[in-house]
């Protein structure tokens, strides 16, 4: 592989995960719950993965030919980003000094819902499949796909890295602080609300466009 290559997508990858989106909210959300945020982290990261994985297998391209694949997933990963959000607004808010609240869901919970954020995310997907082409070489001794599945790893370790310093840090600013916390929680859970209903407008005004 072209070393290149691999640093110019690394370096926008980087911007890409330290850009705020559903994602930073779920892992805000899950920051000033009770538990360990890994779970949640790594579910995300299991959701990017399987997504790579779909795009270095060529699959990806179906979403942009068959455009009622591309409005079902939209709607999927609103649904869910506007459940998160619901379930994000009515949850408490705990002070971590507080040693007798438990733990929000086990670890396959936070895991699922971790990999349903990004699993489900249409932007993240169409993001990826517009980058990675780009960043592949045509003379190298690799294939494209295997090129490809290797760039789209370093997203995600970007991700891991990223959202997980996303998640602690909330942990550790608000953790202490019941009132910004509650505050945060609140934001987060609207801003996925919001975002899951973007989507469903976003979409909307691209099939009216296309009569």
């Amino acid at each position: 592989m072209d070393g290149t290559l691999m640093l110019q997508f690394w370096a926008i990858a980087i911007l890409l995960a330290l850009t705020p989106g559903p994602d930073w909210a779920f892992a805000i959300a899950t920051g000033l719950r009770p538990g360990s945020v890994i779970p949640s982290v790594l579910g995300m990261a299991f959701g990017y993965v399987v997504m790579v994985g779909v795009l270095a297998l060529g699959a990806g391209t179906l979403v942009t030919t068959f455009p009622p694949l591309l409005t079902a997933l939209t709607v999927l990963g609103a649904a869910y980003l506007a459940y998160l959000g619901v379930t994000t607004l009515r949850g408490p808010v705990h002070s971590f000094t507080d040693t007798t609240a438990a733990p929000s869901g086990g670890f396959v919970t936070q895991f699922l819902r971790g990999a349903g954020v990004s699993g489900f995310n249409p932007k993240g997907l169409l993001l990826l499949l517009a980058l990675l082409p780009q960043f592949t070489s045509a003379g190298a001794a690799w294939r494209p796909e295997a090129q490809m599945f290797v760039l789209g790893l370093l997203h995600v370790a970007n991700c891991i890295v990223i959202y997980f310093a996303v998640a602690h840090g909330s942990r550790r600013l608000l953790g202490t602080r019941p009132r910004a916390g509650m505050i945060i929680t609140k934001v987060a859970g609207v801003t996925m609300i919001a975002l899951g209903l973007l989507l469903v407008a976003e979409q909307i005004v691209a099939v009216i466009a296309e009569r």
